[in-house]
């Protein structure tokens, strides 16, 4: 715990550090506020946001359309995940399809599911569930395949069938790769559905916030502020998987730093 709040206090630190190097470099470059706001006044605006009930409203809807995007995604690349796993040879054949549509930016197919769905928070679910597929599903896959074969052939030996290997061997040793690719899905997850909403038209959210907003005389310092804001909300969501993955996963995280320091 006291490397965790030694490195918490460095970072708060570092933070206060350049944003107050930045002030002082503003203020001495007479840049124009209107175009870059002061440091201070987007803390200002971070500050006022609390108090402002259609932005806490908006972060309720994009944490409810990410929390709904990641348990369809979880039931869905996990499952999947665990059958490629199990089955190689299916894994090969359906490889190309993955790696195609992998790399395809999410909020480029919004305009093809908008016309799909024709409703705009299902739509927005749809494309975060697109984006936060991927990692959960390609975790899952690479766990199953890195199990220790001499454990599986061990239970075999033992008269011990398919279903039973799995249970007993493959998803325990697959589990905390499943973990890592739930975590850098949430993260992923919650940037696509801010980005969607900022996209989008007629939709709710933090990016709808911030598209509704335009006309404000300080809309550079509000936008700011958000920003600041939705990378705040992203770094608990990060901090709190990555809390319950290495609790969950002590074991695994002990013989990965033994591993490591035997190099």
């Amino acid at each position: 715990m006291t490397v965790v709040l030694r490195r918490a206090w460095l970072g708060a630190a570092g933070i206060v550090g350049v944003a107050g190097a930045a002030q002082l470099a503003m203020w001495a470059g007479r840049v124009d506020p209107t175009l870059f706001p002061l440091p201070s006044a987007v803390l200002a605006q971070v500050i006022d946001l609390l108090s402002n009930g259609s932005f806490l409203a908006s972060v309720g809807w994009t944490l409810a359309a990410w929390a709904e995007a990641m348990a369809i995604t979880v039931a869905i690349a996990v499952p999947v995940g665990v059958a490629l796993g199990m089955l190689p040879g299916v894994e090969s054949a359906l490889r190309p399809v993955i790696e195609f549509l992998r790399p395809i930016p999410s909020v480029v197919i919004l305009p093809l599911v908008l016309l799909i769905v024709q409703d705009d928070g299902r739509a927005e679910i749809a494309v975060i569930v697109f984006a936060a597929l991927w990692p959960v599903l390609i975790n899952t896959v690479y766990g199953f395949r890195e199990v220790d074969p001499v454990a599986k052939e061990s239970l075999r030996s033992f008269g011990f069938g398919p279903l039973a290997v799995a249970y007993r061997v493959s998803l325990p040793s697959a589990a905390p790769f499943v973990a890592t690719g739930i975590r850098i899905a949430a993260s992923l997850a919650f940037v696509v559905a801010v980005a969607v909403e900022l996209i989008g038209v007629g939709m709710n959210g933090i990016g709808a916030f911030v598209a509704t907003n335009e006309s404000l005389t300080d809309y550079i310092a509000v936008t700011s502020a958000v920003a600041v804001w939705s990378g705040l909300i992203g770094l608990v969501l990060n901090g709190i998987f990555v809390a319950a993955e290495r609790r969950a996963f002590r074991w695994h995280h002990a013989l990965a730093g033994t591993a490591a320091s035997a190099r």
